[in-house]
């Protein structure tokens, strides 16, 4: 477990879902679109025709028994990694511990844990998200995401818009947090991997640079789509 937990304040943020997109409701009363919302409607016409051949392929059924199941297993690690960081005793289920037992290794490199499952909000971009985690790997502080899948990503390309995901938050994390002396720029994407170790994606200063630049086109997208 974590030998030092320095959490930051935390957001209060209200999720609410309108026609299939999520916002985020501040105390504040800002009401911001999810970097999910915002990355699903501008999502570029390759990566949707290949979204599309893949549920003709498999059929739709079984493609969204697919994404269902694919979820409800985040959602179960996702679980058991924020006990682990908040210092509490694990107790898998059998679903969830082929994951778990793939990440825990990295988990053990995890310390000084400042946000764990955090609200972010972004008033200047207008957008906002729950990050997995802000900590330390190997002694550098980050942004970190956790990822399930049934088979290794091998490479960058499989991630789709994961590191944008990642740019977007840690951006978030930076705006928000800048008066507590937060100023992160790096990050990292864990994958938990059933019977196989997990994999470890690390992005240097000069990678979340060029993601950041691209999430804020992709942000200025969005709202042009918005006023149409």
């Amino acid at each position: 477990m974590p030998s030092e937990i320095q959490l930051l304040p935390s957001i209060h943020a209200k999720s609410v879902r309108e026609n299939g997109k999520q916002y985020y409701l501040s105390t504040n009363g800002d009401r911001l679109p999810s970097v999910s919302t915002i990355l699903n409607a501008t999502k570029p016409q390759a990566d949707r025709d290949r979204l599309f051949n893949w549920k003709q392929r498999v059929g739709v059924e079984t493609a969204n028994q697919i994404s269902s199941t694919a979820s409800r297993r985040g959602t179960q690690t996702h679980k058991y990694i924020q006990r682990y960081l908040q210092g509490e005793d694990i107790s898998c289920s059998e679903a969830s511990r082929p994951y778990w037992e793939s990440i825990a290794p990295v988990l053990q490199e995890i310390d000084v844990v400042r946000l764990i499952e955090g609200a972010v909000f972004h008033s200047d971009l207008k957008y906002a998200g729950i990050v997995d985690c802000v900590a330390s790997y190997r002694g550098v502080p980050c942004v970190c995401e956790w990822k399930t899948a049934d088979r290794p990503k091998r490479n960058l390309e499989r991630l789709f818009d994961y590191p944008l995901q990642l740019a977007a938050y840690l951006g978030a994390v930076n705006h928000y947090y800048r008066d507590y002396g937060i100023q992160l720029n790096r990050a990292l994407i864990v994958v938990a991997i059933p019977q196989t170790p997990a994999e470890v994606f690390w992005f240097e200063p000069e990678a979340i640079a060029s993601y950041w630049q691209q999430w804020q086109q992709r942000v200025t997208l969005y709202w042009q789509l918005m006023r149409k």
